[in-house]
């Protein structure tokens, strides 16, 4: 009997107990930050955003020097056997004079011979580097690079400040890291999975990996210096008989134009010329691979690091803004 009334007392005792520290908890005021504090939470989130780009910027190095060695490797090996071949010699011969035969006062012989190798060297080259790296795989594997490595240094920071998480997370959802419609919050950007199906993300990578105009003659300057330089090559195809003079260029590389300052040159097929005809094609085809690998490397609209550069401007200027926690 007296063991029961025992019982029923603690239980008395108890529940007027836990309800008062429940209406405590409930009542609690949340956790102060100071504005001190919130500035050096910024700097670290600034921090974190700086270190994962760098991070993201050695992995694109990287990519690019293999993606670069793998294109010069089936230059030599595939383009520039195909070009000398003879059967090729005459095709390029026999284009040039088909031009010419149905050509008007808009003679449209260089512009067709010079599109017509492009679409060899992009066959032939660029397309089987592409199964296994490429310019648009490395700004995709950059981007990602980055949002990872940043998610992972935020994760330190709450703790390393007393900053409850819920208050922490409403300032990365203060962040707006991708603009426009739809667009994304840092919050929203660092907890998709998989990255790629938020819909921001994926327009975020189909924004920064277009090809203004889709088209290489697009380019004033690269349709200047092919013109030009085309106009000469078929002369002397047309003048001297010369079957393989040609104007050889290399055309975009996964969505951008590759400059072609150095890769336009004049090739007169005769055997003994042929070794220093040789060089010269692939001395001409490497500078031009590699003004176009840092040219790749730096543009931070069209390069392999557009994406990141972009979610990371976006991070440092909406850290500049005020912010002011809402319980």
């Amino acid at each position: 009997m007296s063991t029961a009334w025992l019982v029923a007392a603690r239980r008395r005792l108890c529940v007027p107990l836990l309800a008062g520290l429940l209406v405590g908890c409930a009542s609690d005021p949340p956790v102060h930050i100071s504005a001190s504090t919130w500035r050096q939470v910024d700097q670290d989130i600034a921090a974190a955003s700086r270190s994962a780009e760098d991070h993201a910027r050695q992995h694109a190095l990287e990519a690019m020097q293999r993606w670069l060695a793998l294109v010069q490797r089936q230059t030599d090996e595939a383009f520039i056997p195909w070009f000398y071949g003879y059967w090729t010699q005459q095709w390029l011969s026999f284009k040039v004079s088909w031009y010419k035969l149905g050509a008007d006062e808009d003679d449209p012989t260089v512009r067709r011979l010079a599109a017509y190798l492009q679409e060899e060297y992009q066959e032939l080259v660029l397309e089987p580097v592409a199964e296994e790296v490429s310019p648009e795989r490395i700004l995709h594997a950059s981007t990602r690079i980055y949002v990872r490595q940043l998610d992972m240094r935020l994760q330190t920071i709450p703790g390393r400040h007393g900053v409850p998480q819920e208050q922490f997370d409403q300032r990365l959802a203060a962040l707006p890291v991708i603009s426009g419609e739809p667009g994304a919050s840092l919050y929203q950007l660092i907890h998709a999975d998989p990255l790629e199906r938020l819909p921001a993300y994926a327009g975020l990578l189909e924004r920064v990996g277009a090809v203004p105009g889709g088209d290489w003659s697009a380019d004033p300057g690269i349709s200047l210096v092919a013109q030009r330089t085309s106009e000469r090559l078929v002369d002397e195809m047309t003048t001297s008989g010369a079957a393989s003079v040609v104007a050889a260029m290399v055309g975009r590389v996964a969505g951008t134009a590759l400059s072609l300052g150095a890769t336009i040159f004049t090739l007169i097929g005769r055997d003994a010329d042929r070794p220093e005809s040789e060089a010269q094609l692939r001395h001409s085809l490497a500078v031009a691979l590699d003004q176009e690998s840092r040219a790749l490397l730096s543009s931070p609209d069209r390069g392999v690091l557009a994406g990141v550069w972009y979610l990371s401007g976006q991070v440092e200027e909406g850290l500049g803004r005020p912010f002011h926690y809402q319980p």
